[in-house]
């Protein structure tokens, strides 16, 4: 990120120094971890949303892994303000991870605790985020990882290869994104995204456990919670897809995407129940539902 600052083990450094080895342990073996959301431009200056889960997943992502966290909770949100202020930012991504950066060329365990960097990304063209324009999907070839061959909860880099393939199957088959199956044939989750389903006006979500444990995806059930929507967490088919009355994906970019063709399914996009949960996450993150105000955590101390 040339011109940012960006914080590292307790420092900054310009972004262009912001590097690891190609031979890091995170870098050759894939075993970084990392969490992202968002700054907003709150009325009392920026604000993160939900920092305070994205850190408690981290952590979580850390012993899953059998790593150990060089930094605690507390330390990590203090470096992300110090981040934010830092480089001037009132909008944008907030990126932390963390690594390995020693050279692995033929271990496979380290044992040090981890390197931790925190990037301040500033909302621009280069970077799309809260696009309205419904999207579609398909069901991907590539099935999402077993739960029994690596920690899926885990927010691990190596993972997201499984996403690559998905979102890289969809595309060139015309779509936006891929939904993948579990091994065992149930629905599981997009290539970066929670997918939710309407039908007969109950919302239901494939259920945690072979699905990453979203922090946008537990916002939309507690928004839903809040408007009185009935929600099932509940094994789904693809079968179950194509009955769908409508469909939407969740994630950090954009909170609420409506699916207006699934497969060669076009459906009202948004439908009336993602309507309502899309809306009432539009006004939290406006700052003016006052309800939620709690999922924010600002910066300037």
């Amino acid at each position: 990120m040339h011109g940012s600052s960006v914080w590292i083990n307790g420092k900054f450094v310009p972004g262009e120094s912001a590097t690891v080895p190609i031979l890091s342990h995170g870098f050759s073996r894939g075993s970084a971890m990392f969490e992202i959301f968002r700054i907003h431009e709150g009325p009392d200056g920026p604000a993160a949303f939900r920092m305070d889960e994205h850190i408690k997943r981290l952590m979580k992502s850390a012993r899953l892994l059998g790593m150990e966290m060089a930094y605690t909770r507390d330390e990590i949100a203090t470096a992300v303000r110090e981040t934010v202020r830092q480089n001037a930012m009132t909008q944008g991504l907030i990126k932390i991870f963390a690594y390995w950066g020693e050279e692995a060329v033929t271990q496979l365990v380290l044992t040090s605790k981890l390197d931790l960097a925190v990037f301040a990304v500033p909302d621009s063209p280069q970077i799309p985020l809260d696009k309205d324009a419904p999207i579609s999907a398909c069901i991907s070839k590539w099935r999402k990882l077993h739960p029994e061959t690596v920690p899926v909860e885990a927010k691990a880099c190596a993972n997201y290869l499984n996403g690559y393939l998905a979102r890289k199957d969809a595309m060139t088959r015309g779509y936006d994104t891929g939904i993948m199956l579990g091994t065992d044939g149930f629905v599981t989750e997009g290539a970066t995204e929670s997918l939710f389903m309407v039908k007969n006006g109950i919302l239901k979500v494939p259920p945690l456990g072979r699905v990453l444990s979203s922090i946008t995806r537990m916002c939309v059930q507690e928004i839903a919670k809040r408007l009185g929507i009935e929600t099932i967490e509940a094994g789904l088919l693809a079968d179950d897809l194509y009955q769908a009355d409508e469909l939407f994906v969740s994630y950090t970019g954009t909170k609420v995407s409506p699916i207006h063709r699934f497969e060669d399914r076009h459906l009202d996009a948004p439908g009336p129940v993602t309507q309502r949960i899309k809306s009432r996450m539009e006004k939290i993150l406006g700052f003016q539902d006052a309800t939620f105000d709690h999922w924010f955590q600002k910066m300037a101390e």
